[in-house]
């Protein structure tokens, strides 16, 4: 193709802002003469995005939490909406954020407009009727994970498997003692990383569970240090405040969460992303999570599928220990995170198969997709 191209993108928080980017690049180093608009963070800007107003604006979380910011949503969809008719990119590219972007890649392909969804919502598990809309709304569906393509092939949605970038960045075999050593950590000795979650919400329901499960095996394993990689300086002083009145062996890292995995023993960690990143670099973990009470009700009623921890859905089977809601206490995070620190090994070999299976150079097969996609229009 040498005709030049435009490219809509819109990603709906930090983990979309990195598929973006690197997607971004792969596109321009097989079409240099290629322009972007759309919604990213920092690193598509950086990579040429003209983005149209700040990505922070669409990163919500929640069935309830969403209501309170809808009206702000809807108008800024039509906003963009409109900026995007009257732009007519060869293709739209919705990174994640569904609820948001698959209505706006519904109405772009009715006017004519190419588009592709880049990672898959979790129409698998539950509402899975969106289906029936995702094939009315995309040309190209983008997964990171291969038993999400197997769903839509089998519902005749077209799909591509590309892998995670996470994959292609992280080594199969992470150095614990580099890691130990840049973070100034003991050489020896049994370190915990305590990842409670990005967002406020979930630091506020889940730090003080973490930190009351980091006193109790301090108690079984005596001579134990935890690290917690804190995602903002907000989240560093929602932090630094519950640690209050606590004696734990305890280090605060600004950002560095691949570091602090790299160099822990086993990780206590929210259910999100970061448990596909514990995963790929081979540390043993148990997952948790609460959501407020309402939301928890609504999801139990509709969720399908038998597990929400990343790692668990990947395996097809129950790999890592899932405590949710109430279940998520001190005692039972703590009793279940001890034995891994001593053979985690059922665990780790099951994060080494996937990891494998994940690893295909993701953003260029994302790339290579989509152009197709164009070249066929």
């Amino acid at each position: 193709m040498s005709r030049p191209l435009k490219v809509a993108l819109v990603a709906g928080e930090a983990s979309g802002d990195i598929l973006g980017a690197g997607l971004m690049q792969a596109l321009r180093a097989r079409h240099p003469d290629v322009q972007f608009i759309g919604i990213g963070g920092a690193r598509m800007e950086a990579e040429g995005l003209r983005s149209y107003f700040p990505l922070e604006r669409l990163a919500v979380m929640g069935l309830v939490e969403v209501l309170g910011r809808l009206p702000e949503l809807l108008a800024r969809r039509k906003r963009l909406l409109a900026t995007l008719l009257e732009a007519r990119p060869d293709l739209f590219i919705g990174i994640d954020a569904p609820d948001f972007n698959l209505d706006l890649a519904l109405k772009l392909r009715r006017n004519g407009i190419r588009t592709v969804h880049y990672v898959s919502p979790s129409v698998w598990a539950w509402r899975q009727k969106r289906v029936l809309k995702i094939r009315d709304a995309c040309d190209l569906m983008l997964t990171l994970f291969p038993f999400e393509a197997k769903f839509y092939d089998a519902h005749q949605v077209p799909v591509r498997f590309v892998g995670h970038p996470l994959a292609d960045t992280i080594p199969l075999e992470a150095d614990r003692s580099a890691a130990r050593a840049a973070l100034n950590l003991p050489h020896d000795g049994l370190v915990v990383a305590l990842m409670p979650g990005s967002r406020g919400g979930e630091v506020g329901r889940l730090g003080e569970l973490f930190l009351g499960a980091a006193d109790r095996l301090r108690a079984m394993r005596p001579g134990i240090r935890f690290v917690v990689p804190c995602a903002s300086p907000e989240r560093r002083l929602q932090l630094e405040q519950m640690l209050v009145g606590r004696d734990l062996p305890l280090t605060l890292l600004d950002g560095r969460s691949h570091e602090a995995l790299a160099a822990c023993n086993a990780v206590l960690i929210a259910s999100g992303t970061a448990t596909l990143e514990a995963l790929l670099y081979k540390r043993p973990m148990v997952v948790a999570y609460s959501v407020a009470p309402l939301t928890f009700r609504i999801l139990k009623r509709l969720v399908k599928s038998p597990y929400v921890a990343l790692p668990n859905l990947l395996a097809q089977r129950l790999l890592v220990p899932e405590l949710l809601q109430d279940a998520a206490t001190p005692e039972a995070m703590a009793q279940l995170l001890s034995p891994l620190l001593d053979n985690g090994d059922i665990q780790t070999e099951g994060f080494d198969a996937i990891h494998r299976t994940l690893r295909c150079d993701a953003s260029s097969q994302a790339a290579q997709a989509v152009l197709q996609l164009v070249e066929a229009s």
